[in-house]
């Protein structure tokens, strides 16, 4: 008979005792960061109740006077990806979605999240929607709209005494 190899990841560690503070610190942590997780019996994975958290980190500055927002997206395709102009803000809303079936795998870790987000912003002044462009390249999303004429002649330099 063959001998059995071992799937062993890491090995693990004994976990020292928290403090009383140090676990209620951890708790209140875990629920604001996966308000779901403590629901249902310890022995269900914890993976079922945890919320999919999609939230692209976005940069937005002015550029040759157009404003431009960037949007890190790895992962997503760009056919899944979705920009909207409304009034003052621009909307960013995607899905990424899982590759393919996994069941049959064996995981020794999952930190992949899958699922659709929507981000909105408030942009800081008046904006050309109509003469928005938007390019995907990398993972990277970057929208550029041209500033007003008005919005452009607005900003002045102080001088500082």
């Amino acid at each position: 008979m063959a001998k059995k190899e071992s799937k062993e990841v890491m090995k693990p560690e004994p976990a020292r005792a928290l403090s009383p503070a140090e676990e209620v610190a951890r708790r209140f942590e875990d629920f604001f960061r996966k308000p779901f997780a403590l629901m249902g019996p310890s022995w269900w994975p914890r993976r079922i109740f945890e919320v999919e958290e999609i939230a692209p980190s976005v940069d937005i500055f002015e550029d040759n006077g157009d404003v431009v927002v960037k949007a890190e997206l790895p992962g997503i395709k760009k056919e899944d990806i979705e920009v909207n102009f409304t009034d003052h803000m621009i909307t960013i809303s995607g899905e990424k979605k899982k590759e393919e079936k996994t069941e049959d795998k064996n995981y020794y870790r999952v930190e992949r999240s899958y699922g659709s987000f929507t981000r909105s912003f408030e942009i800081p002044s008046e904006v050309q929607t109509d003469k928005a462009k938007a390019h995907f390249e990398n993972g990277v999303l970057e929208v550029r709209v041209p500033k007003t004429e008005e919005a452009r002649k607005k900003s002045q330099k102080v001088p500082i005494e």
